[in-house]
């Protein structure tokens, strides 16, 4: 990434194996209160050796991993009197609207109102006295008797039009309750269902389903020790049952089986995820899913047989040796409509090469992430892997490599040639990302494919425009951007698209070659997707997403699997499903 952080990476090894990714089982029973159970496999499991890949050397610092069992959430989905259900937390998500409270500052709200008469008033009393409006992010924990839960969660949603990230935040609280109580079954309700169609109330358990199995997830790969999950179940009150809702919240647990995927893939250091434990990765997703994907990874010969010279020349100071990863997805059966591709900066660790970074700020130490668009990349392909869309064929592109110092290694002023012919001076070796997007998006637009979107943790400029929770988009396509902005409108996941300055392109000049690889300060984030857009063919629709800014969580000191989401939901919108 230029200046600034980025990376991201796959863990798991106590001397030469390497375990698997997060898996999803669902199981659907036939009953009038419609269940299912999602287990979430960590990527290092006992079961995972048989699964394991071996390394031909001992992990650096002999790193290992916790050999933790997979916890399991059974939902579902029930139409039942909240005072009647029996559990240990019941939470319940309330608008500031469903808080309005009369001149004896009762509770309004039909539904508060028989919680609060069941609890003698004092739900309304406790309430009132920790200041809890309904404001989005406000949660409030009771343990009241007189009702069959243990404790009570009112969890905040904010205005009274909620949004995505309103029912997944109330998945997620709940799960922290779980958490903090230790609680095995809880149930999720909402205060008021007014003005909710069928099709929102849907949406809402997905969304609820989705904080609650994201919220509950814990990488703890890395710990000496570690607390298990206690939650097994999870009852969603009084937003449906039957074959719709069931197709909701099994959409949701697949999503986030690739989220989960990314987030590991992210968390897990350079000395672990290497460029051949990701292709690793990649294969084991293709054999998973064999009627769906096929793999095919090249090494550094068959690279520079497609003249790959700008992604090798970021690769050439590693002992790593790059490996570039072709996942191809194709339904079992029917026509193919579209064909599309996802292509992911894959740099497993970045250290700025001979502009390394240096001083407060540059982000070494984090430098990891900087794969984060390879893992949003393969974390859909997963999922896509589970959901199987029909009518679209989808390529998933990652050049794998380290940007590393050595005297085989790639130097400031050095020209190198790109798979397309276009020659670049490299005037800053920590603009490398773009280096090796360059080759894969002229290998994506030589599959034929009509639409390419590619995520790169690219620029340190686009997190100072935006901050750390927006993504940046860069296409000339308004039609394409539609399509993503509406898709990420869907998964809750914020999108922000900049301008496209052609008149920016002057500072990427050379003198001695077809451009530089960087422009001035300003604008960098611009200048960046322009040299991108110089190596897609023009007849292809394109868009390119920085994600350097909410690929990582500095307040949760962990990777948010960023894109996944949206990358699914797009590819669905393409599919004829």
């Amino acid at each position: 990434m230029a200046a600034l952080r980025v990376s991201s990476a796959l863990a798991c090894s106590s001397s030469s194996s390497f375990h698997s990714y997060p898996s999803f089982f669902t199981k659907f029973q036939s009953s009038p209160i419609w269940s299912f159970s999602i287990s979430v496999t960590p990527l290092c499991s006992r079961r995972a050796k048989r699964m394991a890949h071996s390394i031909a050397r001992d992990t650096l610092g002999l790193t290992h991993t916790n050999q933790s069992d997979a916890p399991k959430i059974s939902f579902a989905a029930k139409e039942i009197d909240l005072v009647e259900w029996k559990g240990d937390i019941l939470a319940v998500g309330a608008t500031e609207k469903d808080l309005a409270r009369d001149g004896n500052s009762k509770f309004q709200n039909p539904l508060l109102q028989k919680l609060d008469s069941k609890l003698s008033g004092l739900l309304s009393e406790a309430s009132l006295e920790e200041d809890f409006s309904g404001k989005f992010g406000q949660s409030t924990i009771l343990r009241l008797p007189g009702l069959g839960s243990k404790r009570i969660a009112l969890v905040g949603l904010g205005s009274s039009t909620s949004s995505t990230a309103a029912y997944r935040s109330l998945g997620e609280a709940a799960a922290a309750a779980a958490k903090s109580a230790q609680a095995s079954n809880i149930a999720i309700a909402l205060a008021s269902t007014d003005g909710l169609s069928a099709e929102s109330k849907l949406s809402s358990a997905s969304a609820i389903t989705t904080g609650a199995v994201l919220g509950t997830f814990e990488d703890n790969r890395f710990k000496s020790e570690s607390k298990k999950p206690t939650l097994k179940s999870l009852d969603i009150l009084g937003l449906g049952t039957g074959p719709e809702i069931e197709k909701k919240i099994k959409y949701a647990a697949d999503v986030c089986a690739g989220v989960i995927l990314g987030r590991e893939l992210v968390n897990a250091p350079a000395n672990v995820l290497t460029p051949a434990v990701l292709a690793e990765e990649a294969k084991k997703i293709a054999s998973t899913y064999s009627d769906v994907f096929s793999a095919n990874i090249l090494d550094v010969e068959q690279c520079k047989e497609l003249k790959m010279g700008s992604y090798l020349a970021v690769a050439a100071a590693s002992a790593n040796p790059a490996h570039f990863i072709h996942l191809s997805y194709k339904p079992s059966s029917g026509e193919i409509k579209k064909k599309i591709a996802l292509v992911g900066k894959g740099l497993t660790f970045d250290s700025g090469g001979y502009n390394i970074k240096t001083g407060p700020g540059c982000s070494i130490e984090l430098m990891k992430f900087d794969m984060g668009g390879a893992a949003a990349v393969l974390g859909a392909a997963k999922a896509l892997g589970q959901i199987k869309p029909a009518g679209v064929e989808v390529h998933f592109i990652v050049a794998a490599c380290e940007n590393m110092i050595s005297g085989t290694g790639m130097r400031p002023g050095d020209i190198i040639t790109a798979s397309n012919g276009k020659t670049i001076e490299v005037n800053n070796t920590d603009a490398e990302g773009r280096l090796t997007l360059a080759d894969a998006l002229v290998y994506a637009c030589n599959q034929g494919v009509e639409k390419i979107v590619d995520l790169a943790t690219l620029t340190g400029a686009c997190v100072v425009a935006l901050g750390p929770s927006i993504a940046g988009i860069f296409t000339p396509s308004d039609d394409l951007a539609k399509e993503v902005v509406a898709a990420s409108e869907v998964s809750g996941e914020k999108l922000w698209r900049l301008p496209m300055e052609d008149s920016y392109w002057d500072s990427m000049k050379s003198g001695v070659a077809d451009m530089v690889n960087t422009g001035g300060r300003q604008g960098g984030a611009i200048t960046a997707a322009l040299f991108l857009k110089q190596f897609v063919d023009e007849k292809v629709q394109w868009m390119h997403i920085d994600l350097a800014g909410p690929v990582w969580s500095d307040k949760k000191k962990n990777a948010t699997g960023f894109g996944v989401s949206t990358l699914v939901e797009w590819v669905l919108k393409n599919s004829t499903n």
